[in-house]
Parts: structure tokens; sequence; C-alpha cells
């Protein structure tokens, strides 16, 4: 279904919108950089798909999973933009419950930030602002509850090399009753080179605390991908392995993999 899924979404990404290419004057390599900057002034449509295992009590169980993750920068004032980054789930899972299949949308990550246009003297990069999660999945696939936090992203970019890191801490508000009590930190450090050729070859951990259970995930992400043009328009494709070096007793073990496609709409 998810398969399905990926590859519908594809060509919408691909035919959807004005048939836009770089231009003669447009550089490639510093389009590749922008990309590797998580809040540049660039539209960017990322599909990425993952594929977990060992998940559930006896360890059987399967996941696959679709993150539609649009960026769209906003400009505000002369200097400031404002960001927005938005994370869709589509979940396909199986014995996690042993048993039982579960398949859908998950919820919803909404974050905006609030970033200088211009890098700091020192070339420092960044940006602040709300982070809200959508309790938008279905049974089996939701937190069930509404949670808000706050979210920071710092870089530099230095040469072929980027490197960061991104944060969240997400609370649960309101009425847990029904829901899952919700104090969560996520924390994203990465390193990307970028070569001559447009391959762009990414390190970074996303690692997720739950305060309330007090337990770590921690997948370890090595991706390689390269700048290309499918029907006119810019697209960095590839993909890489993960491996969780922690997880929750019911949590995913050992390697994954993970597919991603992204649209580029430079100006």
């Amino acid at each position: 279904m998810l398969r399905n899924i990926f590859a519908g979404l594809c060509a919408f990404g691909l035919f959807a919108g004005p048939n836009a290419a770089l231009s003669q004057g447009s550089d490639a390599g510093d389009l590749a950089k922008q990309l590797s900057n998580p809040i540049s002034s660039l539209i960017s449509v990322p599909y990425q798909f993952n594929y977990d295992r060992g998940l559930g009590t006896a360890g059987n169980g399967t996941r696959t999973t679709v993150n539609l993750q649009p960026v769209a920068p906003f400009s505000i004032s002369e200097n400031w933009n404002v960001i927005s980054r938005t994370i869709i789930p589509f979940i396909d899972q199986k014995d996690v419950i042993p048993g039982t299949r579960q398949s859908g949308v998950g919820d919803v990550v909404q974050s905006f930030f609030f970033s200088p246009k211009a890098p700091t003297a020192g070339g420092m990069i960044w940006g602040v602002g709300p982070v809200f999660l959508l309790p938008t999945g279905g049974t089996g696939l939701s937190a069930d509850q509404f949670a808000a936090g706050a979210t920071g992203v710092v870089l530099k970019q230095n040469g072929p090399w980027t490197y960061g890191a991104l944060a969240n801490h997400l609370w649960s508000v309101g009425d847990t009753t029904g829901g899952t009590k919700i104090s969560t930190t996520f924390f994203q450090p990465f390193l990307v080179y970028n070569t001559k050729n447009l391959w762009t070859i990414a390190l970074n951990t996303e690692t997720t605390y739950d305060w309330v259970n007090d337990q770590a995930t921690v997948p370890v992400n090595l991706t390689a991908t390269k700048l290309v043009k499918i029907a006119g328009r810019p697209v960095s494709v590839g993909g890489g392995v993960k491996y969780w070096a922690d997880s929750p007793n019911n949590g995913p073990e050992g390697w994954g993999a993970r597919l991603i496609v992204t649209f580029l709409f430079p100006k």
C-alpha cells in the first residue's frame, strides 16, 4: 500500500506546479548547499521512505513509513524569514501489536522557525520558534493528544561542509485522559558534505528522549543523495542505511533503510 502512496506522491511532486528548471545562471552547487540547510530560503518537498524491523514485544514487527516533509520560507521583513517545516507520516506496520496490522496517516509535526536572512558575523545560521504535534493519526498510529513546545536550529556552512543541530521539546496540552502524556525531547546533530559533482553525504542521529517513560530512541542515519534533473525540474534522489543504537523494548532494532526524493523549487 505505502509503495503505491510513495509512487503517487512522487508523481504529484514531479508534475504539480510550474515546470521550474535550474536556469543557466543558477549555481547547482549552491542549490545543493541550500538543501543541506534546514532553514534556507528554498522551497522543497521531500519524500522520505523508511523501513524498520524488530518492533513489538515479540520483536517480529515491521514498519514502513513515508514522510511527506514540505519546507516553505516566508519573508516577514527586510531581515527576517519564517520557515515552515511540516512532517506528515504515512505508516504501514505489521505485528507491532502481535497478529494485527495498522495502516494510515500518523500524527503531524508542524514547526515554524523565525530566522535572520543573513548569517551572523561569525557565519552562524540559526532559527527558533514553536512546534506542534497534531493528533491526526488513526488507531494504533497516534498519541491521541495535542502537544506544543519550542524548537530551534543552529548551523554553519564552511566550504563543502555543513554542520549543526536541530532540537525541539514537546509537552502535552490539555486533558490527557484517553491520550498519551507527552514530554519528549528531539535532538538531531548533523554533518553534511557536498561534493563538486553534486553528491551530498549526510550523517545524523534523530534522538528522541521520552521523559515520561524514561526511554531513549536513537537511530543513526548515513545517506547519499545526488542533485539531478527530472522532466526539467531539479530533484535530489538517493538513500542510505540506519542503525538503531538504542530504542525501547518494543522499538525497532538493528538495521533499517531510507530512500529520499526531494523536489526543489528555486526562485
